[in-house]
Protein backbone atom coordinates (compact mmCIF):
# COMPACT_ATOMS: atom_id res chain seq x y z
CA UNK A 1 0.00 0.00 0.00
CA UNK A 2 1.17 3.72 -0.91
CA UNK A 3 2.00 6.22 1.53
CA UNK A 4 -0.30 8.66 -0.25
CA UNK A 5 -3.30 5.74 0.16
CA UNK A 6 -2.67 4.86 3.41
CA UNK A 7 -3.01 8.47 4.65
CA UNK A 8 -5.94 8.80 2.98
CA UNK A 9 -7.47 5.76 4.42
CA UNK A 10 -6.27 6.57 8.00
CA UNK A 11 -7.86 10.32 7.18
CA UNK A 12 -11.45 8.79 6.94
CA UNK A 13 -10.60 6.24 9.78
CA UNK A 14 -10.69 9.49 12.04
CA UNK A 15 -14.14 10.57 10.72
CA UNK A 16 -15.52 6.94 11.47
CA UNK A 17 -16.12 5.31 8.37
CA UNK A 18 -15.17 1.72 9.19
CA UNK A 19 -15.12 0.43 5.69
CA UNK A 20 -15.26 0.69 1.57
CA UNK A 21 -17.24 -1.56 -0.36
CA UNK A 22 -15.56 -2.09 -3.45
CA UNK A 23 -18.72 -3.60 -5.57
CA UNK A 24 -19.81 -1.74 -9.04
CA UNK A 25 -23.46 -0.76 -7.01
CA UNK A 26 -21.75 1.32 -5.00
CA UNK A 27 -19.34 3.31 -6.94
CA UNK A 28 -22.20 3.89 -9.48
CA UNK A 29 -24.21 5.35 -6.36
CA UNK A 30 -25.49 9.07 -7.83
CA UNK A 31 -28.44 10.83 -6.30
CA UNK A 32 -29.62 9.84 -2.71
CA UNK A 33 -32.59 8.42 -4.40
CA UNK A 34 -30.69 5.97 -6.62
CA UNK A 35 -28.02 4.97 -2.82
CA UNK A 36 -31.80 4.57 -1.62
CA UNK A 37 -32.75 1.80 -4.26
CA UNK A 38 -29.60 -0.56 -3.34
CA UNK A 39 -30.20 -0.93 -0.11
CA UNK A 40 -28.41 2.00 1.80
CA UNK A 41 -30.74 4.12 2.57
CA UNK A 42 -28.18 6.35 5.13
CA UNK A 43 -25.08 6.59 3.02
CA UNK A 44 -24.14 9.37 5.32
CA UNK A 45 -19.96 9.06 6.09
CA UNK A 46 -19.42 11.10 2.58
CA UNK A 47 -21.25 14.13 4.03
CA UNK A 48 -19.42 13.79 7.22
CA UNK A 49 -15.88 13.61 5.24
CA UNK A 50 -17.25 16.96 3.01
CA UNK A 51 -18.02 18.70 6.72
CA UNK A 52 -14.33 18.25 7.81
CA UNK A 53 -13.27 18.86 4.29
CA UNK A 54 -15.34 22.40 4.75
CA UNK A 55 -13.43 22.63 8.06
CA UNK A 56 -10.01 22.15 6.63
CA UNK A 57 -7.27 23.60 8.65
CA UNK A 58 -9.79 26.29 10.55
CA UNK A 59 -8.50 29.55 11.39
CA UNK A 60 -12.20 30.85 11.87
CA UNK A 61 -11.73 31.83 15.49
CA UNK A 62 -8.65 33.03 17.54
CA UNK A 63 -8.29 28.86 18.92
CA UNK A 64 -5.86 28.55 15.94
CA UNK A 65 -3.29 30.64 17.53
CA UNK A 66 -3.39 29.71 20.97
CA UNK A 67 -1.48 26.79 20.74
CA UNK A 68 -4.22 23.93 19.91
CA UNK A 69 -2.01 21.26 18.71
CA UNK A 70 -4.96 19.82 16.02
CA UNK A 71 -8.64 20.00 15.33
CA UNK A 72 -10.70 17.40 16.94
CA UNK A 73 -13.51 16.48 14.80
CA UNK A 74 -15.43 13.64 15.96
CA UNK A 75 -15.32 9.92 15.87
CA UNK A 76 -17.65 6.57 15.81
CA UNK A 77 -20.03 5.62 13.79
CA UNK A 78 -21.61 7.61 11.48
CA UNK A 79 -25.08 6.02 11.42
CA UNK A 80 -25.36 6.26 14.96
CA UNK A 81 -28.59 6.05 16.54
CA UNK A 82 -27.00 7.53 20.21
CA UNK A 83 -24.62 10.66 19.61
CA UNK A 84 -22.15 12.43 22.70
CA UNK A 85 -22.06 15.93 22.82
CA UNK A 86 -19.62 17.13 25.25
CA UNK A 87 -17.79 20.98 25.16
CA UNK A 88 -14.45 21.22 24.13
CA UNK A 89 -11.28 18.86 23.31
CA UNK A 90 -8.73 18.64 26.78
CA UNK A 91 -5.33 18.08 26.23
CA UNK A 92 -5.25 14.41 25.99
CA UNK A 93 -7.92 14.50 23.24
CA UNK A 94 -5.69 17.84 21.43
CA UNK A 95 -2.98 15.09 21.11
CA UNK A 96 -4.71 12.14 19.90
CA UNK A 97 -7.10 13.94 17.88
CA UNK A 98 -10.22 12.17 19.43
CA UNK A 99 -12.83 13.49 21.75
CA UNK A 100 -12.62 11.88 24.79
CA UNK A 101 -10.04 9.99 25.41
CA UNK A 102 -8.72 10.64 28.36
CA UNK A 103 -9.42 10.04 32.37
CA UNK A 104 -13.11 11.03 31.29
CA UNK A 105 -13.31 9.24 28.46
CA UNK A 106 -12.45 6.11 30.04
CA UNK A 107 -15.19 6.90 32.09
CA UNK A 108 -17.91 7.63 29.33
CA UNK A 109 -16.76 4.64 27.67
CA UNK A 110 -17.58 2.67 30.68
CA UNK A 111 -20.72 4.49 31.01
CA UNK A 112 -21.60 3.45 26.96
CA UNK A 113 -20.98 -0.34 28.28
CA UNK A 114 -23.37 0.00 30.96
CA UNK A 115 -26.01 0.58 28.99
CA UNK A 116 -25.26 -2.44 26.07
CA UNK A 117 -23.27 -0.88 23.38
CA UNK A 118 -20.03 -0.05 22.64
CA UNK A 119 -17.84 3.13 21.78
CA UNK A 120 -18.12 2.50 18.40
CA UNK A 121 -22.01 2.25 18.07
CA UNK A 122 -21.93 6.05 19.17
CA UNK A 123 -21.17 9.24 17.33
CA UNK A 124 -18.70 11.69 20.07
CA UNK A 125 -18.01 15.18 18.81
CA UNK A 126 -17.83 18.66 21.01
CA UNK A 127 -19.20 21.76 20.61
CA UNK A 128 -16.03 22.91 19.48
CA UNK A 129 -13.29 21.06 17.94
CA UNK A 130 -10.02 22.98 18.86
CA UNK A 131 -8.80 22.88 22.57
CA UNK A 132 -8.86 26.16 24.79
CA UNK A 133 -6.12 27.41 26.31
CA UNK A 134 -5.77 25.98 29.88
CA UNK A 135 -9.02 24.34 29.19
CA UNK A 136 -11.15 27.06 29.54
CA UNK A 137 -14.32 27.34 28.69
CA UNK A 138 -15.11 28.25 25.27
CA UNK A 139 -15.49 31.57 24.38
CA UNK A 140 -18.94 33.09 22.49
CA UNK A 141 -17.25 34.25 19.48
CA UNK A 142 -15.26 31.18 19.06
CA UNK A 143 -19.01 28.43 19.72
CA UNK A 144 -20.36 30.58 17.19
CA UNK A 145 -17.74 29.77 14.51
CA UNK A 146 -17.65 26.21 15.50
CA UNK A 147 -20.73 25.45 16.23
CA UNK A 148 -22.36 25.29 12.99
CA UNK A 149 -20.00 22.24 12.19
CA UNK A 150 -21.48 20.53 15.25
CA UNK A 151 -24.85 21.12 13.36
CA UNK A 152 -23.69 19.65 10.28
CA UNK A 153 -22.80 16.46 12.04
CA UNK A 154 -25.96 16.11 14.23
CA UNK A 155 -28.10 16.33 10.81
CA UNK A 156 -26.11 14.26 8.80
CA UNK A 157 -25.91 11.90 11.05
CA UNK A 158 -29.39 11.76 12.56
CA UNK A 159 -29.18 10.29 16.04
CA UNK A 160 -32.26 9.34 17.98
CA UNK A 161 -31.12 10.71 20.63
CA UNK A 162 -28.20 13.11 21.62
CA UNK A 163 -26.66 13.21 25.41
CA UNK A 164 -25.05 16.78 26.02
CA UNK A 165 -22.80 16.01 28.46
CA UNK A 166 -21.68 18.74 31.20
CA UNK A 167 -23.39 22.55 31.72
CA UNK A 168 -21.67 23.92 29.06
CA UNK A 169 -22.78 21.90 26.07
CA UNK A 170 -26.22 21.62 27.32
CA UNK A 171 -26.86 25.26 28.18
CA UNK A 172 -25.12 25.57 24.28
CA UNK A 173 -27.38 23.60 22.62
CA UNK A 174 -30.78 24.38 24.35
CA UNK A 175 -29.50 28.48 24.06
CA UNK A 176 -30.40 28.72 27.85
CA UNK A 177 -28.48 29.89 31.42
CA UNK A 178 -30.44 27.44 33.50
CA UNK A 179 -28.16 25.19 35.68
CA UNK A 180 -27.11 21.48 34.57
CA UNK A 181 -28.99 20.37 37.84
CA UNK A 182 -31.99 21.81 36.71
CA UNK A 183 -31.47 20.04 32.96
CA UNK A 184 -30.33 17.06 33.76
CA UNK A 185 -32.68 14.05 33.39
CA UNK A 186 -35.16 16.16 31.43
CA UNK A 187 -35.91 15.45 27.61
CA UNK A 188 -36.09 17.87 25.07
CA UNK A 189 -37.27 18.19 21.02
CA UNK A 190 -34.11 18.77 19.24
CA UNK A 191 -33.03 18.80 15.80
CA UNK A 192 -35.43 15.58 14.94
CA UNK A 193 -34.25 13.76 18.33
CA UNK A 194 -34.43 13.58 21.55
CA UNK A 195 -31.55 15.65 23.55
CA UNK A 196 -30.82 14.41 27.73
CA UNK A 197 -28.32 16.52 29.20
CA UNK A 198 -26.53 14.58 32.14
CA UNK A 199 -23.76 15.65 34.00
CA UNK A 200 -19.97 15.54 32.05
CA UNK A 201 -17.78 12.39 32.92
CA UNK A 202 -15.24 15.15 34.42
CA UNK A 203 -17.45 16.19 36.77
CA UNK A 204 -18.19 12.28 38.17
CA UNK A 205 -14.44 11.79 38.58
CA UNK A 206 -14.43 14.63 41.47
CA UNK A 207 -17.97 13.85 42.17
CA UNK A 208 -18.46 9.92 42.40
CA UNK A 209 -21.87 10.63 44.54
CA UNK A 210 -23.87 11.79 41.18
CA UNK A 211 -23.18 8.59 39.33
CA UNK A 212 -26.16 7.24 40.18
CA UNK A 213 -28.20 10.09 38.38
CA UNK A 214 -26.08 9.55 35.55
CA UNK A 215 -26.91 5.95 35.44
CA UNK A 216 -31.03 7.12 36.13
CA UNK A 217 -30.22 8.85 32.78
CA UNK A 218 -28.54 6.36 30.71
CA UNK A 219 -31.06 3.78 31.61
CA UNK A 220 -33.67 6.61 30.01
CA UNK A 221 -31.50 6.97 27.12
CA UNK A 222 -31.54 3.10 26.71
CA UNK A 223 -35.43 3.57 26.67
CA UNK A 224 -35.94 5.79 24.67
CA UNK A 225 -33.77 4.18 21.65
CA UNK A 226 -35.89 1.33 22.21
CA UNK A 227 -39.13 3.10 21.64
CA UNK A 228 -38.08 4.73 18.46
Amino acid sequence: MSDDLRAHLEYFGELGVNGIRMDSTWHARGTPAEASSLNDPRPHFLPLAAIREDLGPCTRCKLHALGRKQIVFGVGNPNADLMFVGEAPGADEDIQGEPFVGRAGQLLTKIIEAIGMKREDVYIANVIKCRPPGNRNPEPDEVEQCEPFLFRQIDTIKPKVIVALGKFAAQCLLRTSDPITRLRGREYKYRDAILMPTYHPAYLLRTPSAKREVWEDMKRVKELLSEK
